[in-house]
């Protein structure tokens, strides 16, 4: 701060009289009988020379800024008082004139202290006149710090109450302020902190509520009319029937003092008074219920609640929101326009507001974790208890009860959790939970097993539950058609969701380590059920078929994790926030560790290229479950989709190296609705999906997946012994021995082995240690047709087989059982 020359003498001067004045014009105030007396005036100086002359100043509140990723597209504004602070260099001179005529005539004149003022209120307060303060701008404006800087409510109280302790407080402040800042600085101060009314804090503020403008726009009539509420913002209202007159009568006032100090012509003044009062502004917007688009409020909504989260703003959730609402900051959020504009169009293409089911998206950046896009069916909107437009609720007992539902209009957090939201069923889409937990194992990707139509599993359930196998108190899983089981690797297993498979694979890998995958990939647990699940994680059979509830937006971190060669990061809203000042937070930087290691997140990545129709140099794929992913999108994608029993949630997840969105479309209102959700049906949630990843992507580089290695894909493989003609029974055993699963074929194939023995195996030669090998059985030789006798003479037994054999190609949907 600039300090200013002031004569030494004057200063002493100006703070005895004060001291004197000061006791005298406080006296006459509150004892007129004994405000001459010497009394008053030896206590006043007294008082006055023994309080404090330093002034601690707080920053007065400041509204924040959010805006979209690209750092201009507005998004929100929060704030408890709507201020924002600008240089005196950007307020119209003509505002500067009119605040010097409204309260000050004398500012550039005095030390902070008009003493001509004092005297005036003095005799005018003897004379039994209304009480008049003396206070001048200066005085004012330390009122204002005070009150600002206060930490206590009864600080705040103390700093505006009439009292004698506060009026010498303020003088002796304000001859310290009146010395340490230019007159200027005080102005500036001064119509940056004062309030005027319906919301409005400080100059610019009331510039934009009252005329919609910038402060540097203001002219005479306009900046008259603001100088005048600033004596009483309620009663000169200019936007209320009682308030207007007074305002128009305090305008005119301000014009006249205008004149008369000199600051503009007669001409001007008449010009200005004859000129019709009319508000044009409004009220600021404020919070998440007033984004720029209704749509935006839940993005808007998740930004709000992680800042909510943060320690670094604040010990409480109220210290936290009070430095949101009044720390001025500028906050570049991660929503993309592109991508959050793609969403809501997708989300609500087919399926309006007014659906029961709704249909959430979220999207993800790999290797950063920012947030880009929350969209679902849904108006951002407290629904108007008083005239409500939400429809009745889908639970029949609660639509009984008279209860509404949470549609078309609600502020509940649906795509990322909390307050009462624990999530949905997002179905075979954690079955990559299973992929990744088995590829940390060394299980490769090639790794086979007999997927039965029926799988008796090792899982204890309750006896004759519905997925137990008849008579028993075993968990065994069936798939969507009988025509999926059969011999698969990862690969085919998780392009065509083949439930007899995943299973098994959990079982050998140990559920507790499917449930630790999924985890450590961002999947927590807020139902109580899968809590307690949890606790019994080896015994939690149908996990790997994704019974247990998440949120889209931990569905596609979870794959963005993946996505980015297994670097996981704490999904985040914010790119950047500035204080005032211009400093950056540090904690607006992504937060990433390594979870998953390269070669098993590009692994588990490679088997997901099935799913969705794409494949790569390496992978395997005969199947696919939402293959218009691959088709729609026009780029290398990884995904898998998912569907809940009856139907009652679908889910899907695709993705590119750049984004990562998963769809998940239920009845948040009533979890065991119904209603069938589907997936590649218009209304169903696979379009949102796909045509969101395809907007996204437009203008972006088309970026591969790296294929992982041939440890990950094909695993130890060990040599397969020779069983070519041996009895079915040797071969079985040879096979056994040597460490894999044999498996005998049920259709025979012609050899020149005897019919009954074994032709030979599929796969023939080597194969991954512990993998299934299907022993082919001979029907002999092929006949002659005109002579009845075999074209060949049978062979030794021995020989190598020479046609490996592959899994079957014939593509299966997911069951739509649990987690199917």
């Amino acid at each position: 701060m600039r300090k200013r020359d002031h004569n030494v003498l004057t200063n002493a001067a100006s703070l005895l009289i004060c001291g004197l004045l000061a006791g005298v014009v406080v006296a006459a105030a509150a004892f007129p009988a004994v405000a001459m007396s010497g009394l008053a005036a030896k206590a006043g100086a007294e008082t006055f020379g023994a309080l404090p002359n330093e002034l601690t100043v707080s920053r007065a509140p400041q509204k924040s800024y959010l805006y979209a990723s690209d750092g201009k597209t507005a998004l929100a504004t929060m704030y408890d008082e709507n201020r924002r602070d600008v240089k005196l260099k950007d307020i119209a001179p003509v505002m500067r004139k009119a605040i010097i005529a409204a309260e000050d005539h004398d500012f550039y004149e005095h030390n902070g202290v008009d003493l001509n003022g004092v005297a005036r209120a003095f005799i005018n307060n003897r004379s039994g006149n209304d009480r008049q303060g003396a206070s001048t701008l200066t005085m004012q404006y330390v009122r204002l710090a005070i009150a600002y800087s206060a930490s206590h409510p009864a600080d705040v109280v103390a700093a505006t109450e009439d009292t004698s302790a506060r009026k010498l407080r303020e003088m002796r402040y304000a001859l310290q302020i009146d010395k340490e800042l230019s007159k200027d600085e005080i102005l500036e101060r001064y119509l940056n902190i004062a309030a005027f009314g319906n919301g409005a804090y400080g100059i610019h503020a009331a510039s934009q509520v009252y005329f919609a403008k910038k402060p540097s726009e203001l002219t005479i009539d306009q900046a008259a009319m603001l100088a005048g509420l600033v004596k009483a913002p309620s009663a000169f209202n200019p936007a209320t029937p009682s308030g207007r007159p007074q305002a128009v009568a305090r305008r005119d006032y301000v014009i006249n003092n205008m004149h008369e100090i000199g600051a503009i012509t007669k001409e001007e003044a008449d010009k200005a008074k004859a000129v019709e009062l009319k508000v044009v502004g409004k009220r600021a917007p404020n919070g998440c219920v007033d984004a720029a688009k209704r749509e935006w409020g839940f993005f808007c909504d998740y930004f709000y609640r992680w800042w909510m989260s943060q320690e670094a703003f604040g010990s409480t959730t109220y210290d936290r929101e009070r430095r949101l609402k009044s720390g001025g900051f500028h906050i570049i959020t991660t929503m993309e326009p592109q991508v959050q504009n793609a969403a809501d169009t997708a989300v609500r293409k087919n399926l309006g507001v007014d659906s029961r089911a709704a249909r959430m998206v979220a999207v993800v950046e790999p290797g950063s974790g920012r947030v880009r896009a929350l969209s679902v069916n849904r108006n951002y909107k407290l629904d108007d208890p008083d005239n409500p437009a939400n429809k009745p609720h889908s639970d029949p007992k609660r639509r009984k009860e008279g209860k509404r539902g949470n549609y078309p209009n609600t502020v509940n957090p649906l795509l990322s959790g909390g307050d009462g939201i624990i999530g949905y069923q997002a179905g075979s889409t954690f079955k990559m939970f299973t992929i990744v937990a088995a590829l940390e194992k060394d299980i490769p990707l090639g790794y086979t097993i007999n997927a039965p139509k029926q799988f008796r599993s090792d899982y204890v359930i309750r006896r004759n539950a519905p997925a137990a196998c008849r008579g028993t108190h075993f968990y065994c899983p069936t798939n969507a058609t009988s025509s999926m089981a059969g011999i698969h690797n990862m690969w085919s297993a998780f392009g065509r969701s083949v439930n007899t498979y995943f299973v098994p694979l959990q079982q050998q890998v140990g559920a507790e380590d499917v449930v630790k995958a999924a985890k450590k990939l961002g999947i927590t647990f807020r139902a109580q059920e899968d809590l307690d699940l949890e606790k019994g994680a080896h015994q939690w059979g149908a996990f790997t078929l994704g019974v247990s509830q998440t949120t889209p937006l931990e569905l596609a971190n979870a794959y963005a994790t993946l996505a980015a060669d297994g670097t996981y990061c704490s999904p985040i809203p914010v790119q950047e926030i500035r204080d005032p000042e211009g400093r950056k937070l540090a904690i607006a930087n992504p937060r990433c560790e390594q979870r998953v290691s390269t070669e098993v997140a590009r692994g588990a990545v490679d088997a997901a290229r099935c799913p969705v129709g794409d494949r790569s140099a390496t992978s395997k794929c005969t199947g696919a479950t939402a293959r218009q992913v691959k088709s729609t999108v026009q780029a290398p994608v990884a995904g898998k989709s998912g569907t809940t029993d009856s139907e009652k949630t679908a889910s899907l997840v695709a993705m590119t190296k750049q984004y990562a969105v998963a769809g998940i479309m239920a009845d948040p209102d009533w979890p065991q609705t119904t209603q069938k959700m589907k997936h590649e049906d218009k209304k169903g949630i696979n379009p949102p999906v796909y045509e969101t990843l395809r907007d996204a992507m437009k203008g972006k580089p088309r970026i591969e997946f790296t294929s992982p290695g041939n440890k990950i894909r094909e695993g130890d493989q060990r040599s397969i012994p020779g069983v070519k003609c041996q009895s079915i029974d040797t071969a079985r055993s040879r096979i056994k021995g040597a460490g894999f699963e044999p498996v005998v074929s049920t259709t025979k194939v012609t050899s020149n082995c005897p019919a009954g023995t074994a032709a030979g195996t599929s796969p023939a030669g080597r194969t991954i240690k512990g993998g299934v090998v299907t022993i082919q059985v001979s029907s002999g030789p092929a006949r002659n047709p005109d002579t009845g006798q075999p074209s060949t003479p049978p062979s030794n037994p021995g020989t190598p087989p020479s046609n490996p054999g592959t899994p079957p190609t014939n593509p299966g949907r997911p069951p739509d059982r649990p987690g199917g």
